[in-house]
C-alpha cells in the first residue's frame, strides 16, 4: 500500500479534537504519525496505559510514547493500570477483557476531561480477521460474526478505526520510510495467548484472511437486517413474547434483551442466547440462571425478568509483575 493510499485511509476522521490510543507498537505509532503529518485540521491528544505486566519493559513503553509525543508537541496522558482498575465495576475475570476495560475507562476519562469527540484506534486488516476468527471459535453464529466497525460507540465513548482496510506490513513500511522506531512487545510472540496463535495461523495462510473478511462483510449485512427486523422488547419479557418469530430473529431478540439487562456484548454467543430461550420454552428447566456480567434471569409465572445476581464475578489473579502497591 502506497503512502497516498495510507493517507486516504485517515481522511474519514472528522475534523476536530480527538484522543489517539498509542501503545508504542508499530500500528499505533504509524497511526499517530499519519494523523499528525496529514491532518492539520485535527487536535490530537495521545493516551497511553501502562499495563504494568512486563516490569521495566512496560515502563520503557510509556517513556517511549511520552518522548515521541513531546517531539511532536502534542498533549499526552499516561496512566498506570493499578490506578484505573479501581474505577471499573464489575471487574472482568478474563485478563484480556480486564485490560480492554481499563483502556476504555482511561479513554473515556480523557475524552470527557478534555472535551474531545472520541478516540481513534489503530486496528488494521489483520486485527479484523483475528477478531472474526476468535468470535467464530467462541461459538458466535451468523448474527454474531460482525467485524469491528470503522465507527462505533462504547456507551458514550465514540471509537474510530480508520485503518481496518490497511495491512500491518504497510504501516511498518511507512515507519521505515520515516526512520521512526517503535516498541516491540515480546509477549505478542508468545504461544501462550490464543490471539497470538490465531495471528500465526492467519499469517501462514493469507487466503484465510480474505475468507474471514468476506464472511464478516456478509454477516454485517445479515446483522443489520436482524436489527431492523427484531422487535423492541419490554424489561419484563412475557414467556410467549418471542413466539412466532423466525429462529434467527428470535435468537437476535434474546441477545438484544440480555444485552439490555447487562450481559456483556462480547459474551453474547449463541449458547448464551439458547439458555434464555430454553427458560422461555421449557417449563421444566430451572427457574433461575446466572448469565455473564453478574446478571440473574428468573422465570416468574408468565414472564422473564433480569436483575443483578449479587455475585461478584470471579476476580482475575493480580497482574504481575506490578511496580506499584498491590491492586
Amino acid at each position: 500500500m502506497t503512502q497516498p493510499a495510507l493517507q486516504s485511509s485517515i481522511e474519514s476522521v472528522p475534523a476536530g479534537a480527538w484522543a489517539v490510543g498509542v501503545s508504542g507498537g508499530a500500528d499505533s505509532v504509524a497511526l499517530l504519525r499519519l494523523l499528525h503529518a496529514h491532518r492539520p485540521d485535527l487536535r490530537l491528544h495521545v493516551v497511553h496505559l501502562n499495563h504494568e505486566t512486563r516490569g521495566e519493559h512496560s515502563d520503557a513503553d510509556a517513556a517511549f510514547v511520552d518522548a515521541l509525543v513531546k517531539q511532536l508537541q502534542l498533549p499526552v496522558t499516561v496512566d498506570r493500570l493499578h490506578r484505573v482498575l479501581p474505577r471499573i465495576s464489575p471487574l472482568p475475570a478474563n485478563r484480556s477483557a480486564m485490560f480492554r476495560a481499563a483502556r476504555l475507562m482511561l479513554f473515556r476519562d480523557v475524552v470527557r476531561e478534555n472535551k474531545l469527540h472520541g478516540v481513534i484506534l489503530a486496528h488494521h486488516r489483520l486485527d479484523q480477521a483475528e477478531t472474526l476468527l476468535l468470535r467464530l471459535m467462541r461459538g458466535a453464529g451468523p448474527a454474531g460474526l460482525r467485524g469491528m466497525a470503522a465507527v462505533s460507540a462504547n456507551g458514550d465513548l465514540t471509537l474510530l478505526r480508520p485503518l481496518l482496510a490497511v495491512p500491518p506490513q504497510s504501516l511498518r513500511a511507512y515507519l521505515a520510510q520515516l526512520g521512526q522506531p517503535w516498541r516491540e512487545d515480546a509477549s505478542n510472540a508468545s504461544p501462550c495467548y490464543r490471539r497470538n496463535r490465531v495471528r500465526n495461523l492467519l499469517n501462514a495462510d493469507p487466503a484465510l484472511i480474505d475468507a474471514l473478511l468476506a464472511l464478516g462483510h456478509t454477516c454485517d449485512g445479515l446483522s443489520d437486517w436482524l436489527q431492523r427486523t427484531t422487535p423492541a422488547l419490554p424489561t419484563s419479557l412475557p414467556i410467549d413474547g418471542l413466539d412466532g418469530l423466525p429462529p434467527l430473529v428470535r435468537e437476535q431478540a434474546a441477545r438484544t434483551w440480555l444485552a439490555s439487562a447487562g450481559v456483556p456484548v462480547d459474551d453474547l454467543n449463541d449458547r448464551v442466547a439458547a439458555r434464555l430461550l430454553q427458560m422461555m420454552d421449557d417449563a421444566a428447566s430451572g427457574r433461575r440462571a446466572d448469565f455473564p456480567g453478574a446478571v440473574r434471569v428468573t422465570r416468574k409465572r408468565r414472564e422473564i425478568v433480569a436483575e443483578p445476581s449479587g455475585k461478584v464475578p470471579p476476580s482475575h489473579p493480580a497482574v504481575a509483575p506490578l511496580q506499584s502497591p498491590p491492586i
